[in-house]
């Protein structure tokens, strides 16, 4: 499919800076098969039946954005996926100033050598250190790898440390944050509680290269970066018990319904996941497991676009975020955010 049926115009005022305070005060639009609806994420409980089961990304962003010196030429490197536990792929800025066998010095006592050189900026990273004192390193010296669209002094904004984590955070190793769950609060959770909607954690690592632009003009020819997650038998046998049962399963965020869709059989079934995926869902994909999906306003041309146009009907979504810009919703990772309804007629 062209990518170019994914694109439309968004003006800049309308990328968020910072989240809404507080984070359930964002706005939710509600994207039904024959009408829109102009809501708030508070009123999710009320959209959502008893017997619902929600699904949460439970990954932790680590500060993974690094800014170092190579001799006397400044480097930018933002982590995108562990190798070992001292090594990294990371996208560099600029690349070309790096080459194989480069010592990049971040601190005093905190380096790391270029230890191999990729395709589209991206090198191999070996660290001088590991494990427990590399992570103990990254939260001295790192920054939150905030996307590109959102624009910061150098050092970053201090906020982003908290800003840029779901409250669900518990597994170290993502270096983007699964934004629909920026949206959920304490409150937010006892009103779905009461409601009799229930909640299960998934763990999807998502990687920079979701914010990578695609740069080929088929679909078909577009590579996805892998990324590691996880899923419990405990959490499969949930969410089949809830299927059988006639429960909808809400994914909340691309990461969970990617995650989902990887680890559901051709029955239908979840399975405990253990591993990576590179899945890539475009409009034609027949969906195995989520009915609905809570998702922020994605980038044009981007893969997230094609998954929600996947899953909702391109038309659909093309209406949808037109309507979003007229009526000034806030557009990307600190935005506002959609519910969609599976599309059941063809894309």
């Amino acid at each position: 499919m062209r990518v170019d049926a994914f694109d439309f115009d968004l003006p800049r005022q309308l990328i968020a800076d910072h989240p809404a305070e507080p984070r359930d005060a964002a706005r939710l639009l509600n994207v039904l098969p024959d009408r829109l609806e102009d809501l708030g994420v508070r009123d999710l409980p009320g959209l959502l039946a008893p017997g619902d089961l929600m699904v949460f990304n439970d990954t932790r962003v680590i500060p993974a954005r690094l800014r170092g010196k190579r001799g006397e030429a400044g480097i930018e490197l933002t982590l995108h996926q562990p190798v070992a536990t001292d090594r990294w792929r990371a996208f560099a800025r600029p690349a070309k100033k790096l080459r194989t066998g480069d010592r990049v010095v971040f601190a005093a006592d905190f380096t790391a050598a270029v230890a191999a050189k990729g395709e589209a900026g991206e090198v191999e990273l070996a660290f001088d250190r590991g494990g427990e004192a590399l992570a103990a390193a990254l939260e001295a010296h790192g920054e939150m790898p905030l996307p590109p669209y959102i624009k910061r002094a150098a050092g970053g904004d201090a906020r982003d440390r908290a800003d840029y984590q779901t409250m669900f955070a518990r597994e170290p190793g993502a270096v983007a944050a699964p934004t629909a769950g920026l949206h959920f609060t304490q409150r937010l959770l006892d009103d779905l509680e009461r409601r009799g909607i229930g909640r299960v954690m998934l763990t999807l690592h998502v990687g920079a290269g979701t914010f990578l632009p695609v740069k080929v003009a088929d679909t078909r020819d577009h590579r996805m970066h892998a990324e590691t997650g996880h899923i419990s038998a405990a959490v499969a046998e949930r969410v089949n018990a809830v299927k059988a049962a006639g429960g909808r399963i809400v994914a909340v965020g691309s990461t969970s319904l990617r995650l989902l869709e990887s680890a559901t059989g051709p029955d239908g079934r979840l399975r405990p996941f253990d591993g990576s995926t590179d899945i890539f869902i475009t409009p034609g994909y027949r969906f195995r497991c989520a009915d609905l999906m809570m998702t922020n306003f994605h980038l044009p041309r981007s893969t997230l676009f094609m998954l929600v146009a996947a899953f909702a009907g391109l038309e659909r979504m093309t209406s949808a975020y037109d309507h979003a810009k007229a009526a000034g919703y806030r557009f990307y990772s600190y935005g506002d955010a959609s519910l969609l309804h599976r599309s059941e007629a063809p894309p």
